[in-house]
């Protein structure tokens, strides 16, 4: 699944056509004919945390499409002007309305067929009490037995739950780097 072609020049409106730009680049871009603005179009970063109290997980429940009621991680896309921890931090305060401090970067995670990388980092909940935002049904712990992982949202979460509790059980985290399809 792949985000549509741009049609418009975004700065003066024209139709863009798909070509190789003359500047030496490889790669067919959206070219506008009449201002010959190069648009480009890059992957879209979705970043998060795993928010942990004591020996349990934070996850979410899913209150918006896509995988509505499904559980996953706090994490959304990433906003222009903050970098990846802050935008990870803000989109575990805007999904669980969690407090916490956020710890060391723990997993990047390719999913080039729809475009995104996937960047997690380790948090520690100061508190067990959440305060949802609008795109979450339901905040909630869980240890690692009681893991919902046949309700999971999304397979990049499942795969960085399952190397967060691997390094767990082995009393040291590393930095995980792996592509999902």
């Amino acid at each position: 699944m792949h985000r549509p072609l741009i049609r418009h020049c975004k700065n003066c409106g024209t139709a863009v056509v798909y070509r190789v730009p003359d500047d030496g680049d490889t790669h067919q871009r959206a070219v506008c004919p009449a201002c010959h603005t190069i648009h480009y179009e890059n992957p879209l970063m979705v970043v998060g945390t795993i928010p942990v109290w004591g020996d349990q997980v934070l996850l979410c429940k899913r209150a918006i499409e896509p995988r509505l009621g499904k559980w996953t991680l706090p994490a959304g896309f990433m906003e222009l002007n903050e970098t990846v921890a802050e935008g990870a931090a803000r989109e575990t305060v805007e999904e669980a309305g969690a407090q916490f401090e956020i710890g060391d970067f723990f997993s990047l995670v390719n999913v080039t067929r729809v475009g995104q990388v996937h960047l997690f980092y380790r948090a520690t909940l100061l508190s067990d009490q959440f305060d949802p935002g609008v795109e979450t049904l339901e905040a909630r712990l869980f240890d690692e037995a009681d893991i919902p992982w046949e309700q999971m949202a999304f397979r990049t979460v499942s795969e960085t739950l399952k190397h967060f509790f691997a390094d767990r059980s082995q009393g040291h985290y590393a930095t995980h780097v792996f592509d999902v399809a």
